[in-house]
């Protein structure tokens, strides 16, 4: 994974701005170029699609000009219903997106609308972040920065991924994760069955 050389001087302690801030801070394309480098600099990739789109999003809410802010709106929309029925992944603008987010692949990614991801996280393919019922805040799972999500994870409910975390394939987090720790599925078990027996020779009448 390819990373902007224009972002080592981003401090390790530096706060993590979100949406609307983020963009308002840095400017959107120079959030797009993170992103782009990030993405190993792959236009037609679909991740770097929907980070892009979500981009987006976020960008035409600062726009002060109401007309063209709902002009971009309706753009945002169309766009990011095309990320999502083409490419699989959901990916709305109310999520809170740290800078250089990587997904990695496509397909079965469903992200909760109101979840908040760190900055440099990597999401795999068919991963989920959701909530366990509802589309309240509350339920939003948060991501700190650093955090790798493997194929087929899924993190469910309120918790909380300390930095730096790093979550298996097809691992289930229901609970707050400590910064630095590996989460991984349970081993599959080989079961060998046992061998059938022959039939018994059916007994023929004697007369």
């Amino acid at each position: 994974m390819n990373k902007d050389e224009n972002h080592s001087d981003t401090c390790m302690d530096e706060p993590v701005l979100y949406g609307p801030d983020l963009i308002g801070k840095h400017g959107f394309w120079t959030i797009l170029k993170e992103d782009y480098a990030a993405n190993n600099r792959r236009w037609a990739e679909p991740g770097f699609r929907a980070v892009a789109v979500h981009r987006f999003g976020t960008w035409r809410k600062v726009i002060k000009f109401s007309p063209l802010r709902k002009v971009m709106g309706l753009l945002y929309y169309l766009m990011n219903h095309r990320v999502r029925t083409v490419y699989g992944i959901e990916l709305h603008d109310t999520a809170k997106v740290g800078r250089r987010l990587v997904i990695a692949h496509q397909g079965g990614i469903v992200i909760h609308r109101h979840a908040t991801i760190g900055d440099d996280c990597m999401i795999r393919q068919c991963v989920t972040i959701g909530a366990g019922a509802t589309y309240d805040i509350s339920e939003a799972p948060v991501l700190g920065s650093r955090v790798t999500l493997g194929a087929g994870s899924v993190v469910i409910g309120p918790v909380q991924l300390g930095d730096d975390t790093k979550v298996g394939p097809n691992a289930v987090v229901q609970t707050h994760i400590k910064p630095g720790s590996t989460v991984f599925a349970p081993a599959s078990r080989v079961i060998t069955m046992p061998k059938p027996k022959p039939a018994p020779t059916p007994v023929q009448d004697v007369e």
